[in-house]
């Protein structure tokens, strides 16, 4: 007997623009409803939610504003449903209030901040100055979320399913934090996308099977000591994501003399300085951040020991340079380099502040 060979076909890719590709991915993944706000550089999020929710038989709504984005998600999300909101830094800011009910609320949700130049209206340019927005929990009170950070679009696209399963999992609010060139660069994406497991729904305001009584999801404790014991419960749970959803990933580490930290678009461009670097004798790896809360302290610890100093790259005048630092705890001496207001640094100017650190 002869075998037929069979050919295995590779998977089909498209091209696709970031804020498309994260929410046809949001949508693959489950999403049952979508609010949001026009606003740039995250308008094409709106745009193909406006068009492809409704050929789902899903909900899609433009809110009046941010505010009324953010509080429509707060009660869909408290009927169980899978709810996706995306705007940018300024919209981001006036939802502030809304993501501290959610959490506060223990609702899950998924929310895209695509990043622009700050501070005020700034400019539609890519900028990383949201950091401490996202990281340090956004709106008042004594909480975080989970804040993920692509570097690439293919990334993005498996980050949104992650993020649900994340946000249902710990009953929280959750970020994805692009920029401006991650939302509107074009690359070519994989369309098989992973379909999140729906987590049991026991946040919800009414039993779907009839086995228990309606529930009221509120965020309000009037009476201190029930105030506090629900703090309590809360950093308990901030504590557990802190322990077990840690991501990052590290590039040429081991022989590495210098070691630059960087997320997003920044670590792209971090990447091309390391092979330029690496081409002329000098030893370059990279650490990046894949969530930036919870920072991957004892990871970066462990990643940087020998090693003879840390550049952190940033879109921004210093935010998450603040975190190296802390991890680092002076053991090395760790520099800077950042832009604002939409310029990117040029992988050669990377490279020449790394050359100033082992100069003698």
């Amino acid at each position: 007997m002869s075998a037929m060979a069979t050919t295995q076909l590779a998977p089909k890719r498209v091209l696709m623009k970031g804020n498309e590709a994260m929410a046809e991915a949001a949508i693959q993944a489950g999403c049952d409803a979508y609010f949001g706000y026009p606003i740039t550089p995250q308008a094409e999020i709106l745009e193909l939610m406006a068009r492809r929710m409704p050929e789902e038989g899903r909900v899609f709504i433009q809110a009046e504003s941010e505010l009324g984005a953010i509080n429509m998600a707060l009660g869909a999300a408290a009927t169980g449903a899978r709810v996706l909101v995306s705007s940018s830094s300024p919209g981001i800011s006036l939802m502030a209030e809304g993501m501290s009910y959610m959490a506060g609320s223990e609702v899950p949700m998924v929310l895209i901040n695509v990043m622009r130049g700050g501070p005020g209206l700034g400019s539609i340019g890519p900028s990383q100055s949201d950091y401490f927005q996202a990281v340090k929990g956004h709106g008042h009170g004594d909480y975080k979320v989970p804040v993920l950070a692509p570097a690439s679009i293919a990334e993005a696209v498996a980050l949104m399913a992650d993020a649900f399963e994340l946000a249902e999992r710990y009953r929280t609010p959750v970020i994805v934090l692009a920029d401006g060139t991650l939302g509107q660069a074009m690359e070519p994406v994989s369309p098989a996308y992973r379909d999140p497991a729906r987590l049991q729904t026991d946040w919800n305001l009414t039993s779907t099977n009839g086995e228990r009584e309606p529930r009221v999801v509120r965020s309000l404790h009037l009476r201190p000591e029930e105030l506090q014991e629900h703090n309590t419960h809360l950093q308990a749970k901030f504590a557990q994501i802190a322990e077990r959803e840690v991501r990052f990933a590290t590039e040429r580490i081991e022989d590495a003399d210098i070691v630059i930290v960087a997320y997003g678009t920044a670590a792209r461009i971090a990447r091309t300085a390391m092979e330029r670097g690496r081409s002329k004798g000098l030893r370059i790896g990279i650490f990046r951040p894949i969530t930036l809360w919870p920072f991957p302290t004892a990871e970066l610890v462990a990643a940087t020991e020998g090693k003879r100093g840390i550049l952190t790259v940033e879109l921004s005048s210093g935010q998450m340079v603040e975190d190296v630092r802390l991890a680092i705890e002076g053991r090395l001496p760790v520099h800077f380099l950042g832009r604002q207001g939409g310029v990117l640094p040029s992988p050669n100017e990377v490279l020449e502040a790394c050359r100033k650190m082992v100069a003698p």
